[in-house]
Order: C-alpha cells, then sequence, then structure tokens
C-alpha cells in the first residue's frame, strides 16, 4: 500500500473516531439516531471523495492530507486554524449537549433537511476539486500553479468555503439542535477571517489573482460578499 493509500485511510478513521466521540460522549447515550444519520452521510460523502481524488487526482489528494494548523507555513493562518478547529468543534458538541438535556424538537424532515444541505456542501467541495487541482489544504503556492477562472471559481472566489459553510449551516439541524446554530456564527468569522488573509497572500505571490478579483467580485455568496 502506498504511503498516500495508508495516510488516507488512517485519516479517514481517525476523523470517524474523532466524530463518534463529540457526538456521542457530551449526549452520554448511543440512543441519538440523528448523530447516527449525520456520521453516516459524513462518512459516506467523505469516502466517495477521496476515493475520486484516489481515482483523478491523487496529487491532489496527497495534498489535502497535509492539513491543520500544523501544516499552515503562515502564522496568521495557524491562529485562524486553531479557531476554526474550536467553532468546529462547537458545532458538534452543543447539539449533542442539546440531545442529553433535550432543549430543542426539531422534525425529522427538518433534521433530513438539515442532512441533504451536508450533501450539498460536500457536492460542492467536489466540483471545486474536479475544477481546481490545486486547491491545497493550507494557504500555499505550488509549482505551476495558476489561477482558475472556470466552473464554481467564475461564481464566487471562494466557492469551498462556500460548500464548507453550507455542510456547517446544515450540521446543526442535522444533529437535531436549534442551539447548534448558535456555534455557526463563529464559525462564518473564522471563515471570513481566512478568506481576508489567504486573498492577501495570493495577491502578493500568485500571478492574475489581482485581475482574478476585478473580475468574480463576490468572495462566497453572490450579491452578498
Amino acid at each position: 500500500m502506498s504511503s498516500v493509500a495508508f495516510k488516507s485511510i488512517l485519516g479517514f478513521v481517525q476523523l470517524l473516531v474523532f466524530l463518534g466521540v463529540v457526538l456521542f460522549a457530551p449526549a452520554w447515550t448511543i440512543d441519538y439516531w440523528q448523530a447516527w444519520v449525520y456520521l453516516s452521510v459524513f462518512a459516506g460523502a467523505s469516502a466517495l471523495i477521496t476515493a475520486y481524488l484516489w481515482k483523478h487526482d491523487p496529487n491532489l489528494l496527497k495534498r489535502r492530507l497535509n492539513a491543520g494548523p500544523a501544516a499552515e507555513k503562515e502564522k496568521s493562518q495557524k491562529r485562524i486554524q486553531i479557531l476554526a478547529f474550536i467553532a468546529f468543534l462547537g458545532e458538534m458538541i452543543l447539539p449533542s449537549i442539546d440531545h442529553r438535556f433535550a432543549w430543542s424538537h426539531i422534525s425529522f424532515l427538518i433534521t433530513i433537511a438539515g442532512d441533504l444541505l451536508v450533501v450539498l456542501g460536500f457536492f460542492t467541495v467536489l466540483l471545486v476539486f474536479k475544477e481546481n487541482t490545486f486547491t491545497s489544504a493550507t494557504i500555499e503556492i505550488d509549482p505551476g500553479q495558476r489561477v482558475v477562472w472556470t466552473g464554481p471559481y467564475a461564481i464566487v472566489r471562494h466557492p469551498m468555503y462556500a460548500g464548507a459553510l453550507i455542510l456547517l449551516f446544515g450540521t446543526p439541524i442535522a444533529l437535531g439542535s436549534w442551539w447548534g446554530i448558535l456555534m455557526f456564527l463563529p464559525m462564518v468569522f473564522v471563515l471570513v477571517l481566512r478568506i481576508l488573509d489567504e486573498e492577501k497572500f495570493l495577491r502578493l505571490r500568485l500571478p492574475g489573482y489581482t485581475d482574478y478579483c476585478r473580475r468574480v467580485k463576490f468572495r462566497l455568496a453572490p450579491w452578498i460578499w
């Protein structure tokens, strides 16, 4: 087995174990069907995307494996990644606590709608991966990297983050928690910080990126921002 394949499988298993712990431990029960469905959706979508990259773009898969605060080269991005991790933890833990104490009452159909938003978020990310082989998990410039103007990049400058926000908004709903949506707000704030810092980096180091910003006006959502 290649090192990329081993790291992909190991990372996937570690992610599922981590999600399982943060979803079920605060709830103090495994009788939490919303979390089981969410975990299945998350695992299935992640596995499909990993399999796609494994077959069609192994170099991108390799770049995506190098993620997290420790992998970032820019100090500002290290701090942003730490904040993002904390906010993501909150999006898992608060709904789990909510389930334990039954603060929220969300219908079955709305819960499933949340799962569909998660699927839509993953699908958006897949479209980004298909369009741009340089979508590293860290802020960096790879040899031969160019500005991508096509596909979802013709609509907004950061379609992967847009997909992530769809996924993150759907997460607390899929987990049956209205209160969990509160943790979506700091995640939006952290993503805005990351985007502004990333654009500053790319304007300085990626030829043509400033012209791209003039051509595509919106960062995350058309006619909003």
